[in-house]
Formats: structure tokens, C-alpha cells, sequence
């Protein structure tokens, strides 16, 4: 009998939340006559001796330059017969979060074949990786609302307006800030620093840190 197999490959989509806007990182694409300098995803082919998870892991270091510790979690497996032109490859993605003070300053800057873009307006991406970072920010907003995924997005010490942003930029909701407020500390999330902001224009604002970085549920947020 003969067999025919479908190669197996690895795609991550890797967020951070900084200056207000959700973030993710994106490698260079330019595999001709299919794609032509076109922003992607990092990913490549699962070794023989590495499990999808490791795979994933190596593609952020050797594409996208990213060694610091991060929140990763597989998203989904993208099995379209023609979502890769060049042949039969089905990928397993993964979902990543990392917070941006946490980064390295060369993890922090754009390079030339990989670069930090704001979700909003990356436009149209390699292969099937527009539905890719569809998928992937409804399973954002399914998390924030019901887990402190949001942990490994903020940075360790910020103040309720910024956590409010974060929120708002993932849920694509305007939060009233009242009721954001009384909800999230109900929910038991966060713990509150014996300080404040200092050197800004506006009164100093109350700090917070999450609790623990370990992804649970929490409740639900709305």
C-alpha cells in the first residue's frame, strides 16, 4: 500500500501590549512567485525529534529573535488542502504572550526580516495567516474575559486605566470605567502596591500587579 502524508509545520502568533496598542510580532515572507516580501508569522517545518510546542519555540528564536520567558499555548491545527501553494502542509499553531518590559532591547526592535506591528491594519499576511490572527484574537477575548491571561500581557507594575486599555483593546469594547473597575477588583485578580505613579502630569494613580502569572480561571470580567 502506498502512503501519502501531509508535512507537518508550526506557526506562532506572539503578542505584547505596549503604548496602548496590542502588538505582535511578524517575520518577512518572500518565497516567490507566491509571496513576494509579504509579512507572515513566524513558523517552519516540526523536526523529526521535536514535539509541536518545541518547534514553535525554536521558530520565535531563529526567526524572530525572541528568547525571554513566555505564555504559549497551541491555538489551532490549519489543515486547508491549498493553504500553502508550494504543497500539502498543515500547521499547528500556537498562541504566545509575553509582557514588553520583559523583552530585551534587541527583542524590542525592529529588525530587518522581523518586526513588532500593531494588529490594527497589518493587512493582508502570507499564506492563510490572516485567518490565523482571527482565530487568534477571538481566543484572546474568550480569555481575558474569564482568565487573568492579561498577566502576561501587562507590564509588573500598572495602574487600573491601563489595565482598562489593555481590556478594551482586546474585547474592541469601550469599558465603563466604574463598573471595570468594581468588577476586576471583585474578581480578585490583583494586589495593591504600597505605591504610586510618580513624574507624570496628572495626579499620581494607585499601582497594581497581578497576583500570580499562572493562567487560570478567574470569573468572568463581562
Amino acid at each position: 500500500m502506498e502512503l501519502h502524508h501531509a508535512i507537518l509545520a508550526t506557526d506562532v502568533l506572539l503578542f505584547t501590549f505596549r503604548a496602548s496598542q496590542l502588538w505582535v510580532r511578524t517575520i518577512t515572507v518572500d518565497r516567490p512567485p507566491y509571496f513576494v516580501n509579504m509579512k507572515g508569522f513566524p513558523g517552519g517545518l516540526i523536526k523529526p525529534d521535536e514535539n509541536a510546542e518545541a518547534a514553535a519555540i525554536r521558530c520565535l528564536r531563529e526567526k524572530a529573535g525572541i528568547l525571554s520567558k513566555l505564555f504559549i499555548e497551541q491555538l489551532y491545527a490549519f489543515s486547508e488542502i491549498d493553504r500553502d501553494p508550494r504543497g500539502r502542509v498543515v500547521s499547528v499553531a500556537y498562541l504566545a504572550c509575553v509582557p514588553w518590559d520583559d523583552l530585551s532591547e534587541l527583542e524590542q526592535v525592529d529588525q530587518d526580516a522581523t518586526a513588532w506591528r500593531r494588529v490594527n491594519g497589518l493587512g493582508k499576511l502570507a499564506y492563510d495567516h490572516n485567518e490565523m490572527l482571527n482565530f487568534a484574537l477571538e481566543w484572546l477575548k474568550a480569555k481575558a474575559k474569564s482568565t487573568n491571561l492579561l498577566s502576561w500581557l501587562m507590564p509588573k507594575e500598572f495602574t487600573l486605566t491601563e489595565l482598562q486599555s489593555c481590556y478594551e483593546q482586546i474585547l474592541e469594547v469601550k469599558l465603563d470605567k466604574r463598573n471595570f473597575r468594581k468588577k476586576i477588583l471583585q474578581l480578585d485578580l490583583l494586589k495593591l502596591l504600597a505605591k504610586k505613579t510618580a513624574g507624570m502630569k496628572n495626579r499620581p494613580a494607585q499601582l497594581y500587579q497581578f497576583n500570580s502569572k499562572k493562567v487560570t480561571f478567574s470569573g468572568n470580567l463581562i
